[in-house]
């Protein structure tokens, strides 16, 4: 009986303590989690703050670069603009500086027509040499013998077709008073046959129209000087412009003829239908071409205004106007009805 009671009394001392250790043990672990959690929301925050700051870092890194990559293609753009606008500027003062130096060429150069095509530098140097300093002669209008040969071999290999007739060059002067000086070469006949024609090679060059005769229905194989004797018994022949063609070298039908005096004009006119070279030939003024551009618009005008006229002094007097006519008098007196009778109302029913 009392071993029984000990061990009693040992099993309840240990159930005590079994139910007291749990009570004793559970508090520390609640305040543990309650810690973690704690910690844990903590970090979260500081985390997604972290986070925060890296991408308004990186955010800023981009805005940055993207700011260098503009300013660099401004910068390229700008350099690409200036470059390009440098370069027209370039050009084109380059071309302003060619055109004025081609102009000033032309005003120092001469060009002379109807050349045999036995002539040489040699000839033209003799002849234009007393006027002034001579920069340099070329030959031009040449046809080559072949046509694989190009115009410039053939002056300087002297291979010309055998077909052709005349030679044209030009002469350039160091000073362009020379130039002018040389114009009196106009004219003069350098060989049997061949009176040259001498001009300014400058577009300024101005021709009177109102001293020169336009020639239609010529021959191809006219030559300048048969036109100079046709027409030399109307006046002074200043020089003599048959049109050809460059490749050829024929004529093309039309040709100019300039005289010294107006009055030459008139009595060439009167050699319109006249035979040359086995053709009539058609002899007309030169007409001015701002005038013809300019005539019709005024001819149309008073066409306009005579017509307008017409039609106004038709309807002037074909309109009629007719006699008034006398209003009649209203009688003053109400009128009757007429009304018929009941019997003829009813055989007509």
């Amino acid at each position: 009986k009392g071993n029984k009671k000990r061990k009693r009394a040992e099993e309840g001392e240990k159930v005590s303590e079994d139910q007291s250790l749990p009570i004793i043990q559970e508090p520390p672990v609640k305040a543990k989690k309650a810690k973690k959690k704690e910690r844990s929301e903590a970090e979260k925050k500081l985390s997604e703050r972290e986070n925060a700051l890296e991408q308004a870092d990186d955010e800023e890194d981009q805005k940055l670069l993207q700011n260098k990559v503009k300013q660099k293609k401004k910068a390229s753009q700008g350099i690409t603009k200036s470059v390009v606008n440098s370069a027209t500027g370039a050009t084109a003062k380059q071309q302003k500086r060619r055109r004025v130096a081609d102009e000033a060429a032309d005003r120092r150069t001469v060009f002379v027509g109807n050349l045999p095509v036995s002539c040489t530098e040699q000839v033209l140097k003799s002849l234009f040499k007393k006027y002034g300093q001579i920069q340099s002669i070329r030959f031009r209008s040449l046809i080559p013998a072949e046509d694989t040969v190009s115009k410039k071999v053939a002056a300087i290999k002297h291979k010309v077709h055998p077909n052709a007739k005349f030679v044209n060059a030009y002469v350039v002067f160091k000073e362009e008073c020379d130039a002018q000086k040389a114009l009196k070469e106009n004219g003069t006949e350098i060989a049997s046959g061949f009176h040259i024609r001498v001009d300014t090679a400058s577009k300024t060059s101005s021709h009177d129209n109102k001293r020169s005769v336009f020639l239609g229905n010529l021959s191809y194989d006219i030559r300048d000087d048969a036109v100079r004797e046709h027409f030399h018994v109307c006046g002074d022949v200043v020089g003599v412009r048959v049109v050809r063609d460059r490749r050829t070298g024929l004529g093309k039908g039309f040709g100019y003829v300039l005289f010294e005096n107006t009055d030459a004009v008139h009595l060439a006119l009167k050699l319109n239908n006249s035979v040359l070279m086995g053709r009539k030939i058609r002899v007309q003024r030169v007409a001015d071409k701002k005038k013809a551009q300019k005539s019709p618009d005024q001819s149309r005008a008073p066409k306009d205004r005579v017509d307008k006229k017409k039609k106004k002094e038709k309807s002037s007097n074909d309109s009629f106007v007719g006699e008034k006519a006398t209003p009649l008098k209203k009688s003053t007196k109400p009128k009757r009805l007429k009304t018929t009778p009941r019997s003829k109302a009813g055989k007509n029913k």
